[in-house]
């Protein structure tokens, strides 16, 4: 195994034999129905990668109870179990959203008499309407145009133990905050939370995001390998609406293909290659563990703290 930084670097052959329980938790069809448009996952990376990885979270819950225990005996009262906070991140178009959506199954399979919720920081963005009054529009998904405030009191509140929070509802079909919809986080006692800014900090806060993380996770890749998954997400995106004019990608399926395509590669050179490189990379190192994708979305590499 070799050592950088602060990390464990592990190669997918070895990580792969640190936990084997014969357990085949997924089809092929499940996984299908669990991937984001564009992302690749297999029943061989559940094995190798996956199910690794929900025994070292499992490792990281115990730990957890156990110091939650300890300090209830050293205050001579009980202490209510918190949540157990997953944070997930990476870049747009990395698979954060597929690895959020995958460790939350494989945990509720694996721990079926606990409850596990998954949130995305997408409800956290200022509508488009209060973007385009601050003329950061084109900013959106950069630190500024998110409600981080709120998102703080938000995980403040699920550690506290409160029910049934209510948190904005985002549309990735007309790509802005639904007016008037929510998701409740009803005390789970595990809750995953996935965003490209999980693990950045509020301006002027005390408090970071990471303080209420009890394991994390940030999702790698090089740069040229996320902008091809990027514009083939975008012509998906494009085919998908197609025929749905409230589709906020609709707009651009009126202009020639190749103008479509430039625009798509303009906004990720201008925007999210820019957001990539200044927000969230710089990040990276605060994740407890780091997996770090090749080719075709596969896990090549894992990177875990010391």
């Amino acid at each position: 195994m070799q050592e950088t930084m602060n990390f464990y670097q592990i190669p997918r052959e070895q990580w792969q034999g640190f936990y084997t329980n014969g357990m085949m938790p997924f089809t092929q069809e499940e996984l299908d129905n669990i991937k984001s448009l564009n992302d690749r996952i297999s029943v061989q990376d559940v094995e190798d990668v996956y199910v690794p990885l929900c025994h070292l979270i499992h490792l990281y819950m115990k730990e957890f109870e156990s110091l939650t225990l300890s300090k209830g005996l050293f205050l001579h009262r009980y202490v209510k179990m918190p949540p157990f906070i997953i944070g997930i991140a990476g870049s747009v178009a990395v698979g954060k959203s597929t690895t959020a959506r995958l460790v939350q199954n494989l945990l509720a399979r694996l721990f079926p008499r606990r409850t596990v919720q998954l949130i995305t920081t997408d409800g956290f963005l200022y509508p488009n309407a209060v973007l385009e009054e601050r003329g950061i529009m084109d900013r959106k998904g950069f630190p500024e145009s998110y409600d981080m405030e709120n998102l703080i009191d938000v995980l403040n509140e699920v550690k506290s133990g409160k029910e049934n929070i209510p948190i904005p509802k985002y549309s990735h079909d007309v790509y802005d905050i639904v007016d008037g919809e929510y998701e409740l986080i009803d005390s789970p006692d595990i809750l995953i939370v996935e965003g490209i800014n999980v693990f950045q900090n509020p301006l002027n806060q005390r408090l970071y995001m990471t303080d209420y993380f009890d394991f994390s996770l940030y999702i790698d890749a090089g740069v040229d390998n996320i902008e091809t998954w990027y514009l083939e997400r975008f012509q998906t995106l494009l085919d998908l609406a197609k025929n749905d004019e409230k589709n906020y990608y609709h707009r651009f399926t009126k202009i020639r293909k190749e103008d479509a395509l430039a625009l798509a590669q303009k906004t990720w050179r201008d925007i999210n290659l820019v957001n990539l490189e200044n927000y969230i990379e710089p990040t990276r190192n605060r994740a407890e563990l780091i997996l770090h994708k090749g080719d075709n979305h596969k896990i090549d590499l894992i990177h875990l703290k010391k």
